[in-house]
C-alpha cells in the first residue's frame, strides 16, 4: 500500500497569486482539494483545478472530520501568510503530525516592521484573533512598540477604547491594511481620536488590517510592573486580597515558568493565578473559588489586568477539583482546614511540583507544621508592618503575620493524577 500523500499547507499574502514562489505555486496547481477561506480560495487562478472547499464555523472542531472525508487525495490548505505564527499551520500539525508539508509566505508581522522600521526582534506581537480585546492590557506599558493581529474591520474601535480605558489615550495607532497587496493603506489616529464605530465612521477599515502602537501613557495613569507585587488597589476585592508584600513572597515561592499550570484554590480576588500569568504569556491558571461573587469579582480583575484566558471554577474544593488537569504548582490560600484538602492537593501533584499555602489562623497553621514534618520544605512566617501616623509622630501599625508551607513534590513520589 503506498503511503497517504502529505497534507500540504501554502500561505498565501494579500498580493495573491502572483506574489507565491513557484513551489508554492505548483503544489496548489497538483492539489486535488483545496481547503481554505473563502477569501485565500477567491485569489487563485482557474488552473488550479482541484476541489475547493471553504472552511465551516465554527472551524477547529471541523478539521479532524475534514481531512478524514478527504483522506487519500492530494489536499492543500490555504493559510494567511506564515501558516505556523497564529495561523492552521498548528491545528494541522496536531492532527496530520509528521505528514505536514508547510510552504509559509512573508507574515503580516514581516509586511508590518518592514513598512515601520521596526526590528522584527525587538516588536512584540498580540493576536485579537478569536482573543478578547482585554488580552492586550498587561502588554501596554509607556514607550513599547506592539503590533496587535486584528480579527477583523472592528479591532481599531476595541483596542482605542481600551487603550483609553487603561490610560493609554495618548498612543499612536497606525491601522496597516492589505499587507503586500495592491490596495495596501496605511491610517493613523491617537487612540483618544479614533472614532468608535456608533459614531458617524471616520475610518473605513479593511477587515484585513493589523494594528500598530506606540504606546504613550498618560502621566497620571497606572504604572504596573512586570514583577509579582502590584498595588493591592489595582484589583477589586472586599478583604479577601494576599496582601501585596506576601504575594510577592508567595509567587517566588510557587515559581511560575512558561506554559506550567497553575491551582489557586480559595481565589478570593484572583490576585495570585492573576500574577502567575502575567509572569508569562504560555502560563495557565485556574482559580477555584466557592463563593459566586468572589468568583466573578476574579474574573473581572482578570479582564482588567490583561489576563482573561484565567480559568475560574466556582465551588468548594476538594470536590471543585474533579476533572482539573494536572497541575505543577498548587496555591491553597483559604479553605485549609476543609477535610482532605492538603492531601488531595499533594497527591494531585507530579514528581517537582510544588506546593504553596498560606494562613493566618492556629488551626491552620497546626495542618501546616504536620505537612512540614511529613514531606519537608520550608515553613516560614512572614510579617509586615506599616509606618502609620501616631498623633504627630510615626509608628509601626503590624499586620497580621502569615505563615507559608512551601514544597516540592520529591522525584520518587506518585506521579500527578486528573481529579474524576
Amino acid at each position: 500500500m503506498s503511503p497517504a500523500p502529505p497534507l500540504s499547507v501554502v500561505g498565501i499574502g494579500a498580493d495573491g497569486w502572483d506574489g507565491l514562489p513557484a513551489g508554492s505555486q505548483r503544489v496548489l496547481r497538483e492539489a486535488e482539494v483545496l481547503i481554505g477561506g473563502a477569501r485565500q480560495l477567491a485569489l487563485l487562478p482557474a488552473e488550479c483545478a482541484g476541489e475547493r472547499v471553504p472552511w465551516p464555523s465554527p472551524l477547529r472542531p471541523a478539521v479532524p472530520g475534514l481531512l478524514a472525508a478527504h483522506a487519500g487525495r492530494r489536499i492543500c490548505v490555504l493559510a494567511s501568510g506564515d501558516p505556523m505564527f497564529y495561523g492552521i499551520g498548528r491545528t494541522l500539525n496536531e492532527v496530520a503530525g509528521t505528514s505536514l508539508r508547510v510552504l509559509p509566505h512573508p507574515s503580516s508581522v514581516s509586511y508590518a516592521c518592514a513598512r515601520l522600521g521596526w526590528p522584527v526582534e525587538e516588536t512584540e506581537v498580540v493576536t485579537l484573533v478569536g482573543r478578547p480585546a482585554e488580552s492586550l492590557a498587561g502588554a501596554l506599558y509607556d514607550g513599547r512598540r506592539l503590533l496587535v493581529l486584528s480579527a477583523g474591520a472592528g479591532t481599531p474601535a476595541e483596542v482605542a477604547a481600551l487603550l483609553r480605558a487603561h490610560g493609554f489615550g495618548p498612543t499612536r495607532m497606525r491601522i496597516l491594511e492589505q499587507l503586500g497587496g495592491e490596495r495596501e493603506r496605511v491610517a493613523e489616529d491617537t487612540a483618544v481620536g479614533w472614532a468608535e464605530p456608533s459614531e458617524a465612521g471616520s475610518h473605513d477599515i479593511d477587515p484585513l488590517n493589523v494594528i500598530a502602537l506606540d504606546c504613550v501613557r498618560e502621566p497620571e495613569a497606572r504604572r504596573l510592573s512586570l514583577v509579582p507585587g502590584l498595588p493591592d488597589d489595582a484589583y477589586e476585592h472586599d478583604g479577601q486580597l494576599t496582601k501585596r508584600h506576601v504575594r510577592a513572597a508567595t509567587l517566588a515561592a510557587l515559581a511560575p515558568a512558561p506554559g506550567e499550570l497553575l491551582w489557586d484554590i480559595g481565589g478570593g480576588s484572583g490576585s495570585i493565578a492573576i500574577e502567575w500569568l502575567r509572569a508569562h504569556r504560555s502560563c495557565r491558571a485556574v482559580s477555584v473559588e466557592r463563593d459566586p461573587a468572589r468568583a466573578e469579582r476574579i474574573g473581572r480583575n482578570a479582564r482588567s489586568l490583561g489576563v482573561p484566558g484565567l480559568r475560574v471554577v466556582t465551588g468548594a474544593a476538594p470536590a471543585a477539583l474533579e476533572g482539573l488537569p494536572v497541575p505543577d504548582a498548587v496555591f491553597i490560600g483559604g479553605g485549609l482546614t476543609a477535610p482532605g484538602l492538603l492531601d488531595a492537593c499533594w497527591q494531585a501533584l507530579p514528581p517537582g511540583g510544588r506546593i504553596v499555602a498560606n494562613t493566618v489562623t492556629l488551626e491552620s497553621e497546626a495542618l501546616l507544621a504536620d505537612h512540614y514534618r511529613r514531606h519537608g520544605g520550608d515553613l516560614v512566617r512572614l510579617a509586615v508592618a506599616h509606618a502609620v501616623p501616631v498623633g504627630g509622630f510615626t509608628g509601626w501599625r503590624q499586620a497580621m503575620p502569615v505563615t507559608q508551607w512551601a514544597a516540592v513534590k520529591p522525584a520518587g513520589g506518585e506521579a500527578g493524577r486528573c481529579f474524576t
